[in-house]
Order: structure tokens, then C-alpha cells, then sequence
């Protein structure tokens, strides 16, 4: 899920394909040792060492995959070096978050909906922000063309596939791991038929629109996260991925934009919509579950859970990005921005892209 979900599904953009692809696997390198490294410092052995097992290697997966949410909010504006500037930051900012939520707190969270989408898209949102340049307003290469969205979703199908076992990797294993695999499998599906649904309904002449699928039929694994382990049966599990399918595609087409020309937040990806919303909602449902006695826990303690998600997300974020914006890190220029040339060599690309599109048109 990582390196080829994470990594394809951002390869929509005509002219940065090998960028999505390449940075991605770059940044998940890096993120994943240092992801260890930090979470470690909070479980130190008794002899002071970070004992390196399966359980922490795969939470050093989790937070690698916050930040590469966040890569998706400033995709094609940013250099590799910017980029393992805010992986750095932002994996400690995750560390002490996480370790507040499920320590401290104790707030219920196996699938991550809070801690990892929440907060890796408001993060990101929040560096966008920051970074904003009005020159990129709907910038020439940032938009797709016919084989780009067809790569992008083999990143949406990889994702789609094995998006339950992402939910229930740190559930207990048994009843609650196989509770968290059913649950997020009902949500999925359920979110595929919304997302179809809303997508014809908004698009001209019932049309479906490929940027609403490739992203919104994912929208109901991140929204059933924090309740993946719960038992709110196969109807709660559905109806949290129905409308997280709806509020994800209306996202798309609606309040991005709004975001774009109103609060100068360039959003390349649509995290908010993927990640963000729906995250959102997972800790409502989260709150709801846990209040209606589906899981041992507070309800109060939820709602502080998606509080300081969002409070360290947007805050972190922030600040993040104003380090980023220091002009040493080499940021690319408006003019080559959303494109490979700029860091990799393409002397062929033109000419394979030429290739391609003849090969398809027989």
C-alpha cells in the first residue's frame, strides 16, 4: 500500500509521473527508519534501547503513510529536499500525537482514521497554505490525461484491495482483527456505490468523472478506521462508508475549488476530500460507537482524540511550512512546477509518451 497504492495513485498528473512514483518511494525510505526511530523513544526498553519488533515496525508504516497524505497536498510544488524537511518534522510531530491519543488518552483508534488521515491531511493542508503561489492557479500541467488517470488507478485498486488488512493490522488478534476485516470490506463497497452514484449525479450528462473514483471509492476505508474494531455490525459499517463515499465525491467537486480560490489552500491531490472529511468523520463515529457502549472506552476521551489530531496537524503544519518556505531548500520556480524535467532526466519522455498514445489507438 505504501510504495505502489500511495505512490500510483498520485501518478494522475500528465507531466510527474516519475516524480509520484520516485519521490514517493524516496520519502517512504526515509520515513520508515525514522518513523522507528521516533516512536521508539517513546517505548524504551528498560535498558534504554528501542527494541525493534513487528507491532512497531508496522506503526513506523503508519506514520511514513501520514506523511506521504501530506506529500499529496503539495505535490508538484515542492523539491525532494522540502519534502524530507516536512517528513522529518512532521513523523515527530506524529510521535508525540500518537503517543497522546493512545497513552495518555487512551482513545480508541486501530484503523487510524484521526491519527493518521485526519492529521496527515490537515498537515498537509496546513503546509499548503503556507506555500501558497498564486502563479500555480490552474497551471498548465497540473491536470491528467487519458494513460495518466489509467496508472493512477492501479494505485486506487491496490489500495481498495488491501485496505482491510491496513485497518486491522494492530487490532487484537482473533474476534477484533476479523471484526476490523469485515467492517472495513462493507464500508468499502458501500462507499463504491455512493461515490459511483454522486459522481454521475453532479457530472454533465450523468457522466462519471475519474478523479471522483479514483479517490472517493477509497473515502470508506479511511472514514470506518476508528471504528473498525467495534461491533457496529455490517449496517454501521456500510452506512459510515455511504456517506463518507458522498461527502468525499461532493468534496471533489465543489469545496476544492472553494479552498483553491478562497483560502489559497492548492490542494493537488484532493486530500482533504480522500483523507481529511472522511477522517473527520471516522472519529465521529468513533465517539458515536464508543458513547453507544460498542467498545470499551470514553466518548469524551474520543472527542479529545480528534481534537488534538486536528490541533498538532494544523499548528505542526504550519510551522512546518514556514521552514519549508526558507528559500535555501530550493524550491522549484512557478514555470517548472508539476513537472519531471525539473529533477529527472526525460530526454525520452516525450517521444515514449507519443508512443503510448499511438499504441492505444490500436
Amino acid at each position: 500500500m505504501i510504495f505502489i497504492g500511495f505512490g500510483f495513485l498520485m501518478t494522475f498528473l500528465k507531466r510527474y509521473g516519475f516524480s509520484s512514483v520516485g519521490l514517493n518511494l524516496l520519502l517512504a525510505a526515509f520515513a520508515l527508519q525514522w518513523g522507528l526511530l521516533m516512536q521508539g523513544l517513546w517505548h524504551l526498553d528498560a535498558d534504554g534501547k528501542i527494541r525493534v519488533d513487528v507491532f512497531k515496525m508496522i506503526n513506523a508504516d503508519f506514520s511514513t503513510a501520514t506523511v506521504l497524505i501530506s506529500f499529496g497536498a503539495v505535490l508538484g510544488k515542492t523539491s525532494p529536499v522540502q519534502l524530507l524537511i516536512m517528513t522529518i518534522l512532521e513523523i515527530t510531530i506524529f510521535g508525540i500525537n500518537e503517543h497522546l491519543v493512545a497513552n495518555v488518552l487512551g482513545a480508541n483508534d486501530v484503523g487510524a482514521s484521526m491519527i493518521i488521515h485526519a492529521f496527515g491531511a490537515y498537515f498537509g493542508l496546513a503546509v499548503a497554505r503556507v506555500l501558497y503561489r498564486p502563479a500555480l492557479r490552474d497551471h498548465e500541467n497540473n491536470g491528467s490525461v487519458y494513460h495518466s488517470d489509467l496508472f493512477a488507478m492501479i494505485g486506487t485498486v491496490f489500495l481498495w484491495m488491501f485496505w482491510p488488512s491496513f485497518n486491522s493490522a494492530i487490532a487484537n488478534p482473533g474476534a477484533d482483527q476479523l471484526m476490523a476485516v469485515t467492517n472495513t470490506y462493507f464500508s468499502l463497497a458501500a462507499c463504491v456505490l455512493s461515490a459511483y452514484a454522486i459522481s454521475s449525479l453532479v457530472e454533465h450528462k450523468g457522466k462519471l468523472d475519474m478523479v471522483h473514483i479514483q479517490n472517493a471509492t477509497l473515502a470508506g476505508g479511511v472514514a470506518v478506521g476508528t471504528c473498525a474494531d467495534m461491533n457496529i455490525g455490517p449496517f454501521g459499517a456500510m452506512l459510515i462508508g455511504f456517506v463518507a463515499g458522498i461527502i468525499s465525491t461532493l468534496g471533489f467537486k465543489f469545496l476544492s475549488p472553494i479552498l483553491a480560490s478562497h483560502l489559497g489552500i492548492q490542494d493537488t491531490c484532493g486530500v482533504h476530500n480522500l483523507h481529511g472529511m472522511p477522517g473527520i468523520l471516522g472519529g465521529i463515529a468513533g465517539i458515536v460507537a464508543v458513547a453507544m457502549g460498542k467498545k470499551n472506552g470514553s466518548a469524551a476521551m474520543q472527542a479529545c482524540a480528534l481534537a488534538s489530531s486536528l490541533g498538532f496537524a494544523l499548528v505542526g503544519g504550519a510551522i512546518t511550512g514556514l521552514i519549508m518556505k526558507l528559500p535555501f531548500w530550493g524550491q522549484p520556480p512557478d514555470q517548472n512546477c508539476f513537472d519531471d524535467s525539473i529533477y529527472w532526466e526525460t530526454r525520452l519522455l516525450t517521444l515514449l509518451h507519443y508512443i503510448f498514445q499511438l499504441w492505444l489507438l490500436f
